[in-house]
This record gives C-alpha cells, sequence and structure tokens, in this order.
C-alpha cells in the first residue's frame, strides 16, 4: 500500500467511477482499475461493489476512505509547511452554529493572539453535516454540533461510527427574539396562534443524520406562522429584525450589547420547549493545542455569561 493508492481510492470513493476517476487523474483507465485491485489484495478485503451504478464504498471501505483523506490531508499539509521553510504560522480551525455566544467567545478569543504571533483563524458557521465533513475532509480540527436532545442517539452512533471524539458545552431552550419596537415585544403571553400572524426568520439548513430531511425540517421547523424567511447568515437574520418590526426568530439566547446594537428583545416562551445541546468534537485522534484551549476558555466564560 501507498500513498498514491490511497488517493486513487479516494478519488474513486468521490467520483463513484473508475471512468472518472481516471480522467480527473490523467490515468488510464485500465491502470487505475488494476490498482484498486492491488490495493484491494494488499489490505486484504473488498473496498467496493462494483456494479453497472458504479462504484460504491463497501463498510470496510468507508473507514479505510475516512483514514486515507485524513493521511492524505496530513501529508498535504507537511508538504505545504516544509515548502515554505518551516513551521510559522499556528493554525486554528472550527465549524460552529450560528450562536452569538460562540461569536462572542471567538472574538475575544482573537484578541489573546499575541501581535508577535504568526496565526491563522477559520472560523466557519454552518450546519452540523457541514462541521463533520470539514473535520473529517476539510482539515478542520474543532467542530460544535447543535442537534435537539431528542435527536441524540442519531447523532452519538454516528460520531462514534466516524471516530469522533465529543463532549458537552451547553444545554438550553430557545428564546423567541423580535423587534424592541415591535407589537410583539409588548406581549406578555406569547401564544402559537399570536405567532401565526408574524413573519418567522428561520435558520436554513437543519440536519440530522439517518432522518429524512423533510421530517427534520416538519420538526425544527413548526412554521407556526404563515410566512417564513429562510436565511443562512446571522448578521443578516438580525439586520432583517431592526428593519421589519413584525418579524420573530428562535435562537439560543444573545449578550445584551449585541439586543442593544440591533434593536431587539429576548423573551423565554413555553410554547418552544424543545431542549438543545451544543456538543464539542474533534477526531479521537486528535491533540489539542495550545491555541484550542484558549478559544474553549473562553467558549466556557461566554456561556456561563449569556446562557448560564
Amino acid at each position: 500500500m501507498n500513498l498514491l493508492h490511497m488517493k486513487y481510492a479516494v478519488e474513486v470513493a468521490e467520483t463513484g467511477s473508475i471512468n472518472k476517476a481516471a480522467e480527473k487523474l490523467y490515468v488510464g483507465q485500465p491502470n487505475l482499475s488494476r490498482a484498486i485491485k492491488e490495493l484491494e489484495s494488499s489490505l486484504g478485503v473488498t473496498l467496493f461493489d462494483r456494479s453497472a451504478k458504479g462504484m460504491v464504498l463497501t463498510p470496510d471501505g468507508e473507514i479505510f476512505i475516512r483514514y486515507s483523506r485524513a493521511i492524505l490531508n496530513q501529508v498535504d499539509t507537511v508538504e505545504e509547511m516544509f515548502s515554505k521553510g518551516g513551521v510559522s504560522k499556528k493554525r486554528f480551525s472550527i465549524s460552529v452554529p450560528r450562536a452569538s455566544y460562540i461569536a462572542d467567545a471567538f472574538s475575544k478569543f482573537s484578541k489573546l493572539i499575541s501581535t508577535n504571533e504568526e496565526a491563522e483563524l477559520f472560523y466557519k458557521e454552518t450546519n452540523s453535516l457541514r462541521a463533520i465533513k470539514n473535520i473529517l475532509e476539510e482539515n478542520y480540527k474543532l467542530g460544535i454540533l447543535r442537534y435537539a436532545k431528542n435527536y441524540e442517539p442519531y447523532y452519538k452512533s454516528m460520531m462514534e461510527e466516524k471516530g469522533l471524539s465529543y463532549e458537552l458545552i451547553t444545554e438550553f431552550r430557545y428564546v423567541l427574539l423580535t423587534n424592541a419596537k415591535g407589537s410583539l415585544a409588548e406581549i406578555e403571553n406569547i401564544t402559537g396562534d399570536i405567532l401565526r400572524d408574524y413573519m418567522e426568520i428561520a435558520h436554513a439548513d437543519p440536519y440530522v443524520p439517518s432522518l429524512p430531511l423533510a421530517e427534520v425540517k416538519k420538526e425544527e421547523l413548526p412554521g407556526n406562522s404563515q410566512r417564513c424567511i429562510y436565511v443562512f447568515e446571522r448578521a443578516s437574520q438580525f439586520e432583517l429584525m431592526s428593519q421589519n418590526t413584525e418579524t420573530y426568530m428562535w435562537a439560543s439566547p444573545l449578550p445584551e450589547k449585541l439586543l442593544r446594537a440591533y434593536g431587539l428583545v429576548q423573551r423565554r416562551c413555553d410554547i418552544n420547549r424543545r431542549v438543545y445541546k451544543d456538543v464539542l468534537i474533534h477526531r479521537k485522534e486528535y491533540t489539542l493545542t495550545e491555541l484550542d484551549r484558549l478559544f474553549i476558555e473562553e467558549l466556557v466564560k461566554s456561556k456561563r455569561e449569556i446562557i448560564g
């Protein structure tokens, strides 16, 4: 087994086809097919099921490809690192849900980087599926998953399967956000019937492993309102509410300074009783760096200050 064969197998897995992989790799189809068979023979397992529809990974193949991607990413990192004369920059990377307490922690963490220290910080706001893929395929080191507590079995099963370590950050219930000058802010007892008259702003990309997206959307985006705007960017959501007084959104608790900046108020409502969890994830074999630990310290502080 060698790195070239790993690269071949990963490309075949991504394209699902020997022919397509051969084109992308600029190798002959017979040579690529022979290399995959030699790789399977050396490992003593079948990596792909062959059919008229293409090449499909076997369970052993899924495990092999997962580790191969990680190895190839590390090789690329080492080559890039030393082609530029050695290690010069510290690197921090994380994928997170759109949450103000996490953004607050990252902002404070960024100020801890010394002025004479070279560093690259990558902060990606996205959904749980992409956070997992960023660790497994894009060389991100940390991720934070957000999911409803009732979906925990699905996530734990998937994290074990993918070789991910996980640790609870916090549990919370969503609060209702709305414009401080809007009529909704003046209502003491907000019910589902009342919300039907207002426009809901919702996160546009819910995801739960092993469940149909339509089923997840039905639960995560219940649609109390007759009108709904699906938005991916958190800042755009706040800007919408600051401009449109007849909108609302469900979100994790916000810091007071952010509420004041956008002219918003947050209310706890019994109509949304679902409990959510934020969980820190990384590869089981990964060792936290100094930057990772600094960020986690700020994350815990922000969580205590904003969520409690």
